[in-house]
């Protein structure tokens, strides 16, 4: 059974002025869908545009261009009563659990104010009974509703920030680096936790994240992401088994391998210089002034996005068959004068 369309982002822009009349190009044209029940990842180094995607995705920055569509609706055109019915539906946990929780209010406090907001309940006994399922949902117990955010470790923490972005009951939950602030051994609890949750309640991610060893764990698709573009889209297996961007190459190179022999005699690739600015981003493919395999071609054309093989999308002119016999034409002539 064909898995229906839940999310579609279409060349999706957002730009922030810094003044004197320029612009930092956060994200710059971006397109994916993401399927009803599936976990899309969306990796990248940090800078890359990839939590100002997700944020822009459900309308906490306006869209500079583009368009993201959530069930055929666009989100950004959406009236103030439209919109107050679509938050229900769309929720986002955030990086970090220590920031993300009002010290002042307790558990309880934090968990029903969205439920609050939207009347979900007519009785407090209701919303209570709520709140205590949800804290049992995440593993914690319906006792730590009376308490407060700094009596929690940051792996609870962030249990009650996703029991928090369950309270209106959602379909689509956005997870903005949700494991990068916690200890290595809490990560793969949490990771758990949400997958465990995505089965029982039917849930569809966008799991944001720089940890590609993570991503794979818990992602169906992942598109990755580079200076405010995406490089590559495809699907976990296929983007670790064959990589066609070699940005994509060089993040799963980084990756640890925990075999002290193969990890000793591997070879990874290392980028050159730094991540350029994405307030002057370089011409033509952004990635070139990093890239080992550049060419002439890189600086004067921005690179198709190709679907190089069914369901596997790359921007690389390394995978242009027209611009590549452009090339070699080129250097045939070079060489020949």
């Amino acid at each position: 059974m064909t898995k229906k369309v839940i999310l579609s982002v279409k060349n999706l822009k957002r730009y922030f002025d810094v003044g004197r009349g320029q612009k930092l190009k956060a994200v710059d044209g971006i397109s994916f869908d993401i399927l009803r029940g599936e976990t899309f990842g969306l990796v990248g180094e940090s800078g890359c545009g990839k939590s100002t995607a997700g944020r822009t995705i459900l309308g906490l920055y306006n869209k500079t261009d583009g368009e993201v569509l959530y069930e055929g609706q666009s989100i950004h055109d959406m009236t103030d009563d439209e919109r107050h019915r679509f938050l229900k539906k769309m929720q986002m946990i955030f990086q970090d659990p220590y920031a993300s929780l009002n010290p002042r209010s307790t558990v309880y406090e934090i968990i029903a104010e969205p439920m609050q907001i939207h009347k979900m309940y007519k009785t407090q006994e209701e919303m209570r009974a709520r709140v205590h399922e949800l804290l049992e949902d995440v593993g914690l117990n319906r006792d730590h509703a009376n308490r407060y955010p700094h009596e929690f470790s940051g792996g609870q923490r962030q249990r009650i920030g996703i029991a928090r972005s369950l309270a209106l009951d959602p379909d689509f939950i956005i997870a903005d680096e949700p494991i990068s602030a916690l200890d290595v051994s809490v990560q793969a609890q949490v990771v758990k936790l949400l997958q465990r949750l995505q089965k029982e309640k039917g849930l569809t991610y966008l799991f944001i994240a720089h940890d590609l060893s993570m991503v794979k764990y818990i992602s169906d698709r992942i598109g990755v992401m580079y200076l405010g573009h995406m490089v590559e889209l495809t699907s976990s297996k296929q983007l670790y088994d064959k990589p066609l961007h070699p940005y994509t190459e060089a993040l799963l190179s980084a990756i640890p391998i925990p075999d002290p022999d193969i990890e000793e005699s591997r070879e990874r690739i290392l980028l050159k210089g730094e991540l350029p600015s994405p307030i002057n981003p370089p011409s033509g493919c952004v990635f070139r002034t990093r890239c080992p395999y550049a060419m002439e071609v890189c600086g004067e054309l921005k690179p198709k996005w190709l679907e190089k093989e069914k369901g596997h999308f790359v921007a690389c002119h390394l995978h242009d068959k027209e611009v590549m016999k452009r090339s070699d034409a080129v250097r045939e002539a070079v060489g020949s004068s």
